[in-house]
């Protein structure tokens, strides 16, 4: 039964129906109002076109719509998802989750005054470098350390600071790009650094750095290649022939490692990377890298290396443009810390635990969640428990991947733009989900689902019935 405009009840007595009272206890007068008038001017229009229903007319029906509207006006913008794109370190999606220990530091940080830069022992100021130095030049071997806002910072730092209006050599099979349009000529232009292209795309002589050198060299630098893989006909010198030949001209060598590990992976069964530790013993003066990828913390940009260049980064009016504020030392020191104990960190830092997990332990996931998701998605899609590689992301190790298993959802009936609204809907839901299209298929793949997040995950499913 339809109903007319008279029907519809007054914004005053519905604000003080009984129907409205958790809406005004949680949003305020003032919202809830706006939503009121908005939701009462859109029965108006319903009402005029003879197609008002009667039921939405009920206080209880109102409240409800404008509760459900004002929950999505109030919604955060940085949700939590599920990552189940078989990229762990998703640089789109935060790279690292953080392990509890660096959720509660940051959580202790934010709810109370804190030693940021104040010296308890001294009572005066103090240097916010100092939470985490002492950790770093344990876990690296560096005389000292800084600490900015991402690796690109870090870069720019370094680059400003030491060879401003001065020449940087650099292999131009190292001339990289990250994501985001990242590349290292752009930053050593904007670091005021003249760039010195040394020898080809594959390959790089000691002699072709040693010819570049001249008056106006300020340094000589190394960028590990983190996200590309050249193969074949190549030549690169070892960083241990390159500091010689830099001291020889008493030049520093800084490295650009990227990704920032600070223990031998293998010993995990993950492939091997560089550490920082072994760079700053083969002869790197400064080492750049990163706390937000293989390091498991927060985004971050540290500076390991001697401490007289480091002293002078630290004078660098940038430094403190690009500092970091206390919730991310809160978390890099937590972080930091756990590395203390390597014999438990696969378990604690939940980056090495999401890259270990055993390829079974996910095969039986997806066996217990399968009925659930079939289920879910209906007869129109067939869901199949399969095996697949995730990768590690984050430009680390860009050529090797990590037995996975998950599911590839395909629509039972082949028909145009079935998955895309398939993959719409799971990115609806209240914890999206993210998987990724391609090959006719919607992939979901499981390494980034831990156990606990499985009742969550199960649970929401009922929103993609229909």
């Amino acid at each position: 039964m339809h109903a007319g405009v008279e029907a519809i009840p007054s914004l005053d007595r519905l604000l003080r129906d009984e129907a409205l009272v958790a809406p005004l206890s949680q949003f305020g007068r003032d919202e809830v109002t706006r939503a009121l008038r908005a939701h009462l001017d859109a029965l108006r229009a319903c009402a005029r076109a003879n197609a008002l229903d009667a039921a939405q007319l009920a206080n209880a029906a109102i409240a409800a719509a404008i509760t459900g509207d004002l929950q999505r006006r109030h919604r955060a913008n940085l949700r939590a998802v599920f990552n189940l794109t078989g990229t762990v370190l998703h640089t789109n999606l935060g790279r690292s989750p953080l392990p509890e220990a660096a959720v509660a530091a940051v959580v202790h940080a934010m709810r109370a005054p804190v030693n940021l830069e104040f010296d308890l022992d001294a009572g005066k100021r103090g240097d916010r470098d100092a939470l985490v130095a002492d950790l770093l030049r344990e876990l690296t071997g560096a005389e000292a350390v800084t600490v900015v806002n991402n690796n690109a910072a870090a870069v720019l730092l370094l680059l400003n600071t030491l060879a401003h209006r001065r020449e940087v050599i650099v292999s131009r099979g190292e001339l990289v790009e990250i994501g985001g349009s990242f590349r290292i000529p752009d930053v050593m232009r904007s670091a005021g650094a003249k760039l010195i292209e040394v020898g080809t795309t594959n390959r790089t002589h000691l002699g072709d750095y040693a010819d570049a050198i001249g008056a106006r060299s300020a340094l000589l630098m190394r960028v590990h290649a983190s996200n590309y893989a050249i193969s074949g006909f190549t030549h690169s010198v070892e960083l241990g022939e390159l500091a010689t030949l830099a001291r020889e001209r008493r030049l520093p060598v800084a490295v650009d490692l990227g990704s920032g590990s600070l223990l031998d992976l293998s010993q995990f069964g993950l492939p091997r990377e560089p550490t920082v530790r072994e760079t700053i013993r083969a002869g790197a003066d400064l080492v750049t890298f990163s706390g937000d990828k293989l390091l498991g913390g927060p985004q971050a940009g540290i500076v390991a290396g001697r401490a007289d260049l480091i002293a002078r980064l630290k004078k660098n009016p940038l430094k403190r443009a690009l500092r970091v504020d206390k919730m991310t030392l809160a978390a890099l020191e937590a972080v930091l810390a756990l590395y203390r104990a390597p014999d438990t960190l696969a378990e604690r830092l939940t980056m090495l635990r999401l890259l270990t997990r055993p390829a079974p332990a996910v095969a039986a996931q997806a066996t217990r969640l399968l009925p659930a998701l079939q289920h879910a998605v209906g007869d129109a899609y067939t869901v199949a428990s399969t095996a697949m590689a995730s990768q590690i992301g984050s430009g680390a190790l860009p050529i090797d991947t990590l037995p996975s298993h998950g599911f590839a959802i395909r629509p039972a009936i082949r028909k145009s733009g079935v998955l895309s609204r398939l993959e719409t809907v799971f990115r609806a839901l209240p914890r999206p989900v993210l998987g990724r299209l391609g090959e006719k298929a919607l992939w979901l793949d499981l390494r980034c689902l831990e156990e606990l997040d499985e009742a969550e995950f199960v649970a929401q499913l009922v929103g993609l019935r229909g």
